[in-house]
């Protein structure tokens, strides 16, 4: 409602409340239950900023080494150099040797990056330095046993034979899920795999039976295998326990000495080849690993207290601190070194190796051995290489972690708040400004957060929902508000105030309108001579019409011209005093009859409203003077035009006359404010007992003169000393409703 409490800019506060608590539902919700989070965007931050992190120091173990399978590495196996000639796939006796040398140079661990899924009965066997021929897998197995530190690569579906796992330190997971634009941020951290028993695995082989393992279904007391090529179902019971009853298998005799019962299957856990490599390296034990995915943590622990909390994910994932890059030595050099060491050429053998933990993979460009993708890094990148910086960031303790839901829900209403806070309380122009600084400064610290201390602070919603959406939400709501707003206000101050007075309102963040006491300076501006005027024009009408003996019809056509000519003439004179007025930014109050009303320091404050009041009824006085010598040099053409007029029976137009000005001005306080009702207008106005003594002093005035009272000649005094000395103090004079006689003083102006 447009009362006069709230005529002002008014800023609908309970509309923004709701826009802004609508934005904030609706990132907060988006968020809970965006299943993919985070999305492509967020990822790309990530990225970004692990890319800054690569500028500055961070924490690195010395004691990894890279052996790379190069294009010269095949190349050299293929043409014989060490001794034998072998293609692509190269037997297991060549990774055999590599264990052989690294061992011998005192190497700390070794990983394999490299899958052996099954034993291969057809590759060449080796000769022994004792003339013996093993089998090239059993050579490898053998370096393996006698190194006792080797750790080979898995898979879920790919696991290393018996030969090869049973004789080397322990296995660890190399897969790897990337993200859906392609690129490899994090890894699981263990997967789990299912070993049945030798039955199961025996029936799964035998061809009456013919079991699929892989396909079993667990239901409540019983296991069920489906028959390969076949619809039938193998049903085996079990307990609550997942035991099952050998003789279930095997008949009713029992092999001697073996338990009546026995687990169907059991559950090894692999680890993360990188997790693998670090519990090497601190002495931790993955058997008393506790995990906690519900909690997002996963506590790796040694001895001596030694531990370390791995953050992850729900389903185990956790980020790769990616930037360690090592040096890295072909693996043509250690074939080469090794054959040297067996043929007796041990003096000038480097030892690159000693107390390093070496990882083994490979570094060719194409061909079935290529293990290249993207990483945050770079679009081509040595996929082994996440091996050894998932080690370095355990080993370290520098894990990446991502703030928790709730701190980022948090985050999205403490930025949307302030954000909605600011875009209501600045400018326009100022808020977005500020609104663009907060975002600066709020990714600065999500990248200042992430080079120190690898916390990954979200960015996407808090700043593209929280802070811009409710930015640009809320600019557009007051854009559209407000100009609803400055046109009413327009509507009411257009006409009774200059432009740029007009131009302070719309800029005003508060508009006291709605009834207030302040010190105002009032001035009233009679036009002298104009009843007079007026009244001779209409006796030259009426003696027209009775001369002419006009007919009712005509006669009031005569008046009505005369009316119209007369009430031109009058606004005219208005017009002329309220340019005046709006010139020196005064409020235009009303007019009078031929009297003009307005006051200044209301509704915009001006100090010096007592001076800008006095010059513009110099002004006024002057303009009026002017307007008067215009007019009466009209004369002599409309003399001229009346004899025309009369020639044709058309009355004779009034001869312009010089009309006059008494001007009163007095400064007090008073109570302004608009006046009126929705439905009948409002007018703003001031009224109160300094109003009545500026009405007093102008029509004691008299004639082209400019009269103030004492209170207006102090400010004058104080604003402008040399005008306030021209004043020139009159008789007091008694006014109506004033028992004390008034001091007043007359301004000159001529």
């Amino acid at each position: 409602m447009f009362t006069p409490s709230n005529v002002k800019i008014q800023r609908p506060k309970r509309a923004s409340l709701l826009i802004a608590l609508a934005v904030l539902a609706i990132i907060c919700t988006v968020r809970w239950w965006n299943p993919e989070y985070p999305d492509r965007l967020e990822r790309m931050t990530f990225d970004m900023r692990l890319r800054l992190a690569q500028s500055f120091a961070s924490p690195a173990a010395t004691n990894f080494a890279f052996v790379s399978m190069e294009e010269s590495t095949i190349a050299a196996v293929k043409n014989g150099t060490f001794g034998y000639r072998y293609g692509l796939y190269w037997p297991r006796q060549v990774y055999g040797r590599v264990v052989e040398e690294l061992s011998a140079e005192g190497a700390r661990g070794v990983v394999f990056d490299v899958l052996f899924g099954e034993l291969r009965s057809d590759h060449p066997s080796v000769q022994m330095a004792d003339g013996n021929i093993i089998q090239s897998d059993d050579f490898f197995a053998l370096q393996l046993h006698r190194a006792g530190n080797v750790f080979l690569a898995a898979t879920p579906d790919v696991t290393p034979p018996p030969l090869f796992t049973t004789n080397a330190l322990a296995i660890g997971n190399i897969s790897a899920e990337r993200d859906s634009d392609g690129i490899l941020r994090r890894v699981k951290a263990f997967y789990d795999v299912r070993r049945w028993h030798p039955l199961f695995k025996k029936a799964a082989a035998d061809p009456d039976i013919c079991a699929d393992l892989d396909h079993a279904r667990f239901m409540p007391g019983k296991i069920l295998l489906p028959q390969t090529g076949s619809t039938n179902i193998v049903e085996v019971p079990v307990d609550g326990e997942n035991n099952f009853a050998i003789a279930d298998l095997v008949g009713d005799t029992l092999p001697p000495g073996s338990a009546p019962k026995a687990k169907a299957f059991t559950y090894e856990r692999v680890w993360d080849m990188g997790i693998v490599l670090a519990a090497r390296e601190l002495g931790l034990d993955l058997a008393k690993t506790e995990v906690d995915l519900p909690h997002g943590k996963i506590y790796l622990r040694g001895a001596k207290g030694m531990e370390r909390v791995l953050p992850v994910d729900e389903q185990g994932f956790f980020y790769v601190n990616w930037g360690l890059h090592l040096w890295r030595l072909p693996l043509e050099s250690v074939l080469a070194q090794d054959r040297a060491r067996l043929a007796g050429e041990t003096n000038e053998l480097p030892n690159y190796f000693a107390g390093k933990l070496v990882v083994i993979g490979s570094a060719v460009q194409a061909n079935d051995l290529t293990d290249r993708g993207a990483t945050p890094l770079e679009n081509d990148t040595l996929l082994v290489s996440r091996h050894w910086n998932i080690a370095n960031s355990i080993i370290t303790g520098r894990f990446i972690r991502r703030v928790p839901l709730p701190v980022e829900l948090l985050l999205v209403i403490l930025l949307g708040g302030l954000t909605a806070l600011l875009t209501w309380e600045l400018r326009g122009f100022t808020a977005t400004v500020v609104v663009f600084l907060l975002l600066t400064g709020f990714v600065g610290l999500g990248v200042f957060f992430f080079i120190q201390f690898r916390w990954w602070v979200p960015l996407v919603y808090p700043l593209g929902g929280a802070v811009l959406l409710q930015h640009f939400m809320l600019v557009v709501h007051r854009a559209v508000f407000e100009e609803k707003e400055k046109r009413r206000v327009k509507s009411v101050f257009s006409k009774l105030v200059s432009p740029h007075v007009v131009n302070e309102l719309l800029a005003a963040d508060t508009l006291a309108l709605g009834g207030t006491r302040r010190e105002v300076t009032v001035l009233f501006a009679d036009v002298r001579g104009f009843t007079a005027f007026t009244d001779q024009a209409q006796e030259q009408v009426v003696e027209f019409v009775r001369a002419n003996k006009l007919s009712p019809e005509a006669a009031e056509k005569c008046f009505a011209e005369s009316a119209r000519e007369t009430l031109e003439i009058v606004n005219l004179y208005l017009a002329t005093v309220a340019a005046a007025v709006k010139q020196h930014d005064g409020t235009l109050d009303k007019y009078i009859g031929d009297c003009v009303m307005a006051f200044w320091n209301a509704p915009i404050a001006t100090p010096t409203h007592a001076l800008a009041c006095v010059r513009a009824a110099i002004d006024a006085q002057r303009a009026i003077r002017a307007l008067n010598e215009a007019r009466l040099a009209e004369n002599p053409a409309r003399e001229l035009a009346n004899q025309k007029r009369v020639a044709e029976g058309l009355p004779a137009m009034p001869l312009n006359i010089p009309l006059k000005l008494g001007t009163g001005i007095n400064t007090g306080p008073v109570t302004v404010g608009l006046m009126g009702s929705d439905v009948h207008g409002f007018n703003y106005t001031v009224f109160g007992r300094e109003v009545n003594l500026a009405s007093r002093l102008e029509g004691v005035s008299g004639i082209s003169r400019i009269l103030v009272s004492e209170a207006t000649l102090r400010h004058l005094q104080h604003f402008d000393p040399a005008l306030a000395a021209t004043c020139v103090e009159q008789e007091p004079a008694h006014m109506k409703g004033f028992q004390d006689t008034i001091r007043n003083f007359e301004v000159p102006w001529k």
